[in-house]
């Protein structure tokens, strides 16, 4: 009688974590990178920098609004947005600044930030990603290791701002 009564017990508990469980909430966008020939951007004094490719790549939690960066942007750069990606930790979308049919600037626009962990993956993969369009100037690029969900969120945004530029 006893073994049934910590059973069903720890029954209930278990249904009730679960049942408590929350899901990610849409976010605010974390990164910008400017290409090798121009531009920048601002940031605040928590962020972390590294020389990649042919670009700087910032990497801001929180530093930029919902929507287009793109403002005043030099003559012949143009900005595509992508379409938001929906993944199983939150949206992704991402921004595409050109110049002369060239990609020279990437910037997410919004990025899963509900928990540290989402955070971490975000500044760890997003540089990669970013780094990989401007070398490739296309949607061909691989997925960071760690971050799958969030490399296919990137590489589908990534597409449909490509798709529009065309």
């Amino acid at each position: 009688m006893r073994r049934v009564i910590l059973a069903v017990t720890g029954t209930i508990a278990g249904l009730v974590a679960l049942l408590s469980f929350r899901s990610h909430v849409p976010s605010a966008p974390v990164a910008v990178t400017t290409g090798g020939s121009g531009g920048t951007s601002s940031s605040s004094s928590s962020s972390s920098s590294s020389s990649s490719g042919g670009g700087q790549t910032e990497v801001v939690p929180g530093a930029f609004p919902q929507g287009s960066i793109a403002k005043n942007l030099p003559a012949g750069e143009t900005a595509v947005d992508g379409k938001v990606a929906n993944t199983a930790y939150g949206p992704v979308q991402i921004q595409l600044i050109e110049r002369s049919g060239k990609i020279v600037k990437v910037a997410v626009l919004v990025q899963p930030t509900n928990t540290l962990h989402d955070v971490q993956i975000g500044e760890f993969a997003f540089p990669k990603l970013i780094s990989e369009t401007l070398a490739a100037q296309s949607g061909k690029i691989d997925a960071v290791s760690g971050a799958t969900y969030t490399s296919a969120g990137y590489v589908q945004s990534l597409q449909s701002a490509l798709d529009k530029r065309s």
